[in-house]
């Protein structure tokens, strides 16, 4: 997936140690709770701050960054969720290798983290599109006196 993944080119999901595999789902889970705050943050101002939006375009603006936001915030939530899960699985591999199939596993880590990278890639988009609406929406709307209260 793009140019997103954190570990070394080649085969090494197929290839990597299971402790490395469980560090490389650590990092995940740690990115993803940044996230998961950088989301709430940005979903605290445009609520905050959208009781002062007057034009009906910037409005209509405003509320498709909001609602794409709480989508963000709901797919985080549920990459946590898998992500957790997922750690739960290497964690039993870990202390019993052979009852496991661990080809499977390997698939679902390589599956994780394309959904990572890609929802990762997605949020970047995201917020760059807030930072253009919410420079159009103070040009146009002169708020910027509100943000010093």
């Amino acid at each position: 997936m793009e140019n997103f993944r954190p570990r070394p080119k080649g085969n090494y999901i197929e290839s990597g140690q299971w402790q490395e595999l469980y560090t490389l789902t650590v990092h995940w889970k740690s990115d993803l709770l940044f996230y998961k705050d950088d989301l709430k943050f940005l979903r605290h101002l445009v609520d905050k701050y959208f009781i002062w939006v007057k034009n009906q375009d910037n409005l209509d603006g405003v509320q498709k960054v909001g609602e794409a936001i709480l989508k963000d915030i709901r797919e985080c939530d549920q990459l946590l969720r898998r992500v957790s899960k997922h750690l739960s699985h290497l964690a039993r591999i870990i202390d019993e290798p052979f009852k496991n199939d661990s080809q499977l596993f390997r698939k679902e880590h390589a599956e994780l983290e394309d959904d990572i990278a890609r929802f990762i890639k997605n949020v970047r988009k995201e917020r760059k599109h807030l930072f253009k609406i919410t420079e159009h929406v103070m040009d146009k709307e002169k708020l910027e006196h509100h943000l010093k209260d």
